[in-house]
């Protein structure tokens, strides 16, 4: 996984998409980068950068408008101003043909990065605010509030769809970085559907080490979940994945359950459960990844408990322990407190 941690605003251009419009409201002119606007706009870029939910994805072979546009100003063959008005067309077509997609402002933005440069595009869905309506009658003032959904989201704000996309080259692993978080929802046809992978960037979503990675993990939590009653098997096996998690650079999953399980029946079930979820070969560890899910163990206890626990902590038998009771339950011991909040 190319984790982007140097990040610089080159230009950027926002245009204003209104599904109640009849066309986009293009910008004519490039954003001011005075410190109050860069930090905004940086602050944006790198949090979608960090995002958990960023992914991997290669462009279509098919002609599609974002990868052609993107191409020619990536290399050289036109200006930010020209390629941010098509983006924002194709965008606006789209969304008159969806009632789902919500209006927003479409930032385009170029980036230098240590990986090299990118063209990013922000949809930034507008934020509900409350403003104050004054209002005169019989010479009396009436206050009252009404909604107002015209703000940009703030930069403690993750915005839902965005793209970065990188010059195109042979050989390449990937050519565009995504988040695509949709709402929930029975009907797969509302907002958030797949409009913006599949008709607007003209994409497949391709898995990558921290994808795979965070589906062995999630796998093995939702395992111990539906198949494993006793508390001490299911704290000794997520150690034990822990651990081999830190330790490995590739895991194979048949190796792993041979260490984990030493039940038969739960071995085979678990392999696979792996098997049917994704994990159906050896997978190469992301380290960073790791280390960030390591750092706090979090557990569920029972219904209404959860515990939220640093690494040193709960390797410190002077501060936590888990103590088998041996009918299946156990007691969890927090040692020597001394101040609670």
């Amino acid at each position: 996984m190319e984790y982007i941690k140097e990040v610089n605003i080159n230009e950027a251009i926002i245009h204003i998409l209104d599904s109640n419009a009849n066309g986009p409201i293009l910008n004519e002119y490039k954003l001011r980068l005075d410190d109050e606007n860069y930090k905004f706009i940086l602050k944006h870029v790198e949090k979608c950068l960090k995002d958990q939910q960023l992914r991997y994805a290669q462009f279509n072979n098919e002609r599609n408008i974002v990868k052609e546009v993107s191409q020619e100003y990536l290399n050289g063959q036109s200006d930010l101003l020209t390629i941010s008005k098509e983006l924002a067309k194709q965008l606006f077509v789209l969304m008159k043909g969806n009632d789902n997609i919500e209006s927003c402002d479409l930032m385009i933005v170029s980036i230098s990065t240590e990986y090299g440069p990118m063209l990013g595009i922000l949809k930034m869905d507008y934020i509900k605010n409350y403003i104050h309506v004054i209002d005169t009658v019989e010479d009396k003032i009436g206050i009252n509030i009404a909604p107002e959904v015209t703000g940009l989201p703030m930069t403690a704000s993750k915005i839902k769809k965005c793209a970065f996309i990188k010059p195109i080259r042979e050989g390449q692993e990937f050519n565009l970085m995504l988040i695509d978080k949709q709402k929930k929802s029975k009907d797969s046809e509302e907002y958030g559907s797949n409009y913006f992978i599949k008709n607007y960037l003209g994409c497949n979503v391709i898995e990558n080490e921290r994808d795979m990675t965070r589906q062995l993990v999630e796998n093995t939590d939702k395992f111990i979940k539906d198949n494993i009653d006793d508390v001490k098997t299911a704290v000794k096996t997520k150690d034990l994945l822990r651990e081999k998690l830190k330790k490995e650079d590739t895991i194979n999953i048949e190796d792993i359950t041979d260490e984990i399980f030493k039940d038969e029946t739960l071995k085979q079930e678990f392999i696979n459960f792996n098997y049917e979820n994704n994990i159906d070969k050896p997978i190469e560890v992301d380290k960073e990844f790791v280390t960030k899910i390591v750092d706090t163990l979090k557990f569920k206890l029972n219904k209404n408990i959860t515990l939220s626990i640093p690494e040193d902590v709960y390797s410190d038998i002077n501060s936590f322990e888990v103590r088998d009771n041996g009918d299946g339950t156990a007691n969890i011991i927090i040692k020597d407190v001394s101040t609670i909040r």
